[in-house]
């Protein structure tokens, strides 16, 4: 298992230095001139303050030197100033970062404890009242924007009960109680389109599965029928499911920027879009950057499940 793990690891070493050289590149191929941009137009400036800004900012030399001067800055940590506060952006990221991988916790646990149980049910009773309305309710989860239901449910709690989460963010390890109060409305928003997907695919492995012959066999031998689903069935379902899993965490980064904002929390996400807003250059790439890592890593953890659920796959390894 051990060197199933580690060669996994290895494997992910050319993605990184793909997806940071996409990364380079997507900042330094963007049309107009970023110094120019950056000064906002204006003529007056000389041709010796637009260096010191290219300097400052990395953009001198060749695309290899200023790659390898990103790159190995990155790796120690140091990806330069912000230009909208001036203050380090290794040191904003590391503050936003719990916020981000909290809430995405949050919306992974929601949508695995109510998806899984909710597609066994479906599948097990199959076109049964409670089949078709977990159906419906995959169908509606689907099809409904987390930007807008983080909208509808902030509506729904301030005009209904008079209450709002807390505006200032709180550690959990501060005030657990406050800090899940805040992140409540926010993980179940971008939580609903994963949970609906996790349940339409659990509903459809299982059902792949207890068509299968062994199933039928520990039917046929009298065993529970409760011990058939979760025992014999339920685990090699998952592992399809596992990897959709991995896959949503991209769709729960993406969907965090909005809620982020619509909420009021300073996480990565939030950071994100308002460099985009602000033109922060140094501020883009390092975000981006951090947020494929976090991706990268969550899909190593599904590789690593796999060898769990199913010790022939880390064996053929």
């Amino acid at each position: 298992m051990l060197g199933y793990i580690v060669k996994r690891t290895l494997l992910l070493l050319p993605t990184l230095f793909g997806v940071s050289i996409g990364i380079f590149l997507m900042v330094r191929l963007l049309p107009g001139d970023i110094i120019d941009i950056l000064l906002g137009g204006d003529i007056t400036a000389s041709e010796e303050v637009k260096q010191q800004a290219r300097e400052q900012l990395g953009l001198t030399g060749s695309y290899p030197e200023q790659y390898w001067n990103w790159i190995s800055g990155a790796v120690r940590g140091d990806f330069g100033d912000s230009l909208r506060n001036a203050e380090p952006v290794s040191a904003i990221l590391r503050d936003s970062l719990p916020i981000t991988l909290e809430l995405v916790f949050l919306a992974l646990l929601i949508a695995v404890v109510v998806g899984i149980p909710l597609g066994v049910i479906s599948a097990s009773r199959r076109d049964s009242a409670s089949d078709y309305a977990s159906r419906l309710g995959g169908l509606i989860g689907v099809s409904v924007p987390n930007f807008w239901l983080a909208t509808l449910l902030l509506l729904f709690t301030s005009k209904v009960f008079g209450w709002v989460p807390p505006l200032t963010y709180v550690s959990f390890f501060d005030d657990p109680l406050t800090n899940l109060s805040q992140f409540i409305l926010p993980a179940l928003s971008i939580s609903v389109f994963t949970l609906a997907i996790v349940m339409r695919m659990v509903r459809a492995t299982m059902l792949e599965v207890l068509g299968q012959d062994y199933v039928r066999t520990a039917r046929a031998k009298g065993v529970a029928r409760r011990k058939v689903i979760y025992r014999h069935s339920l685990r090699n379902a998952l592992i399809p499911v596992i990897t959709v899993v991995g896959f949503e965490v991209g769709v729960l980064m993406s969907g965090a920027a909005i809620v982020e904002i619509i909420f009021g929390l300073p996480g990565v996400g939030n950071q994100l879009l308002q460099a985009i807003f602000n033109r922060d250059y140094p501020m883009i790439p390092a975000t981006t950057l951090l947020i494929a890592i976090i991706f990268i890593g969550f899909n190593l953890i599904v590789d690593v499940l796999y060898g769990i659920l199913d010790p022939r796959i880390s064996a053929e390894a």
